[in-house]
């Protein structure tokens, strides 16, 4: 199980911007130093860039997840939908976020 995770940005105020509206549909936050569960540290991005899924209760909120973070100023990497090469019933959806980290929610259930 993971406790926490963090990732390196260029612009903090960008990416805590970014993040802040993708993530709320899903009921996350995020910190700009280490303590939280997913916190920001203004620094050279990570090469490769990781990808980070975060889970999501129900497809609607994967759908809002994407809504937003387009919003916000990510870019598409995979529309909400089905991913049946997964499991039956994953629900997902990818943008990349200001740095081109992949973030993905994802909705496990029926």
């Amino acid at each position: 199980m993971i406790d926490h995770t963090g990732i390196h940005v260029q612009d903090l105020a960008l990416s805590q911007a970014f993040y802040k509206a993708a993530l709320a549909p899903l009921g996350y936050g995020v910190r700009d130093d280490p303590g939280g569960d997913f916190w920001l540290t203004r620094a050279t991005p990570m090469a490769p860039r990781s990808h980070i899924a975060f889970r999501a209760h129900s497809r609607a909120q994967v759908d809002a997840f994407h809504r937003a973070a387009l919003q916000a100023g990510g870019t598409d990497n995979g529309p909400p939908g089905l991913r049946p090469h997964y499991h039956a019933h994953y629900y997902a959806a990818f943008v990349h976020d200001p740095d081109g980290y992949n973030i993905e929610a994802v909705f496990h259930g029926a």
